[in-house]
């Protein structure tokens, strides 16, 4: 038995399916703030001094202060829409409420792409902080320093944060906790050591740009703050984003947690303003010190680094930079757990309504998780990294990085926009159901939101070193659409999600909205 709506068929199915398909609540407010800042603590410890490379230190600053406005306005519509409409499909689910199945889609499948390859650029990362580490410890030729050995890492750390999230939501959420807890200790005792070291004219200001705009470095500092004007600001925007990408998972845990309407704002709101304070600190005091390899020093030698934090610990604690930087990795731990855990519950949201194969939304007997969709989806991010590593080359480097980084953000910008629209239209259209939090920027913040949004995902169009990275995340989602035309919607499922939608646009439509 199946029934036609809106360009959609749905397909009946028993009680069977659901129960295949159950989760266990267990996340209260501590666990939710833990999930959202180590979802995107990584993002400081690497990632975000890339921007310094297209726009230098002020022009990563302005776009940090930006980005920082598109993340606090997209947290607010979330803090609203997440309680009323308190579902594992989140932006998916906000967005089929407000636009119907081809709304809920197309933001599902931006985001797909955003919590598939954020593992893997958390992955990389992870990678160049051991092998810098193990060339420390046991000499630079050594085999494991080699940037031709960064696969290793990849599988080793990749299947080893895969099976904690495949052992229960119980022990993912504590493990989230710990990990955070000991990512901001790490943050903390690195912006205390950095202090005396600290000269931000000398080494943030060092950049300026020759008689053909290229950066050069100014070895007394003292450069311009936008070396490359407002331009430079525009183009550190992409970067930018690293610093909060992936806040947005929360309501990715609405279905695990005891009171979503109660728990998600405070987790919403507590986290993104610890990533503020953590965001503001880390890209004024990392560059504002002598980083460097006895040539490039500063800003100019961390745009292109790789690992930030474990340049900076060579200089404020030197003795114990092996033994901080292997706690620094505890950093980029904490991202990968947690949006590991959010990449299986967005597959698993989307395919239980049948958008993705329904077969990737079972969960196990036991442990109550999303096996099927954690296991392919760290499979598709992991065949990713490889593919960039053989076309980019394996001494690429931050090439690497910054092209999987610009992959993640091309997907969550798109997200990010449709969001926002979503929760303009749900103030409008859906104006009767229960809020239980509402964002005190309302509408506007939710346009501004949009509106930095549009600017980010196109000046990430015009960067020649990663527009290609960009082009094949397009191409993804260009094949997503295809499918979901083809098939995915004439197989849907009416999932929680999906009957909410429904209902409240059958409700709204009787009351005249």
């Amino acid at each position: 038995m199946a029934e036609e709506a809106g360009g959609v068929r749905y397909e009946t199915v028993g009680a069977e399916y659901f129960e295949k398909r159950g989760m266990r609540r267990y996340a209260r407010v501590g666990s939710l703030w833990a999930l959202g800042v180590g979802a995107v603590i990584s993002g400081h410890f690497s990632g975000w001094n890339f921007g310094i490379g297209v726009g230098g230190w002020g022009g990563l600053l302005f776009a940090g202060i930006i980005i920082g406005i598109m993340y606090v306005g997209l947290c607010f519509c979330l803090a609203e829409m997440s309680p009323a409409l308190p579902h594992t499909g989140a932006a998916y689910s906000f967005a089929r409420s407000a636009m119907g199945p081809w709304g809920g889609y197309v933001t599902g499948l931006a985001e797909n792409i955003e919590y598939v390859v954020t593992p893997a650029v958390i992955t990389f990362f992870i990678g160049s902080y051991m092998g810098g580490i193990w060339g420390g410890i046991f000499g630079a030729d050594s085999w494991l320093a080699a940037n031709s050995a960064q696969p290793v890492w990849w599988i080793v750390f990749y299947a080893a944060f895969l099976l904690l999230n495949l052992l229960g939501v119980e022990l993912s959420f504590r493990v989230s906790v710990i990990v955070t807890l000991l990512a901001l200790a790490v943050l903390v005792v690195f912006w205390i050591s950095a202090i005396p070291h600290f000269d931000f004219s000398r080494y943030a200001l060092n950049i300026g740009t020759d008689e053909t705009g290229a950066m050069v470095q100014l070895p007394d500092g003292g450069g311009p703050l936008l070396p490359l004007g407002w331009h430079g600001v525009l183009a550190a925007l992409p970067f930018a984003v690293w610093l909060f990408l992936a806040i947005e998972q929360l309501p990715l845990a609405a279905e695990e947690s005891h009171d979503p309407k109660r728990d998600m704002p405070k987790g919403l709101m507590l986290g993104i303003l610890t990533l503020c304070v953590s965001a503001t600190l880390i890209t004024f005091l990392n560059p504002g010190i002598p980083v460097g390899d006895g040539t490039n020093v500063g800003a100019f030698y961390l745009k292109a680094s790789a690992e930030p934090i474990l340049d900076g610990f060579r200089v404020t604690l030197p003795q114990l930079a092996n033994v901080l930087a292997l706690l620094a990795v505890v950093g980029l731990v904490a991202s990968l757990h947690t949006i590991i855990y959010a990449q299986g519950r967005q597959i698993y949201s989307l395919s239980r309504a049948g958008y993705l194969p329904r077969m990737l939304s079972l969960t196990h007997g036991t442990h109550k998780v999303p096996h099927v969709a954690l296991i392919v989806g760290s499979l598709v991010g992991f065949l990713l990294m490889l593919i960039v590593f053989w076309v980019r080359g394996a001494d690429a480097g931050a090439i690497i990085g910054g092209t999987l980084l610009n992959m993640a953000v091309f997907g969550a910008t798109i997200s990010y926009g449709f969001q926002a629209i979503s929760f303009i239209l749900l103030r409008k259209n859906l104006p009767h159901i229960d809020r239980p939090y509402r964002s005190p920027v309302g509408v506007p913040g939710a346009l501004v939101t949009l509106a930095i949004a549009i600017v980010t995902l196109y000046m990430q169009l015009q960067d020649p070193i990663y527009r290609d990275g960009v082009y094949c995340a397009a191409a993804w989602y260009a094949v997503g659409l295809v499918y979901f035309a083809v098939y995915g919607r004439h197989h849907l499922v009416k999932s929680p999600e999906e009957d909410f939608a429904n209902t409240e646009r059958a409700k709204a439509k009787a009351m005249g909205h």
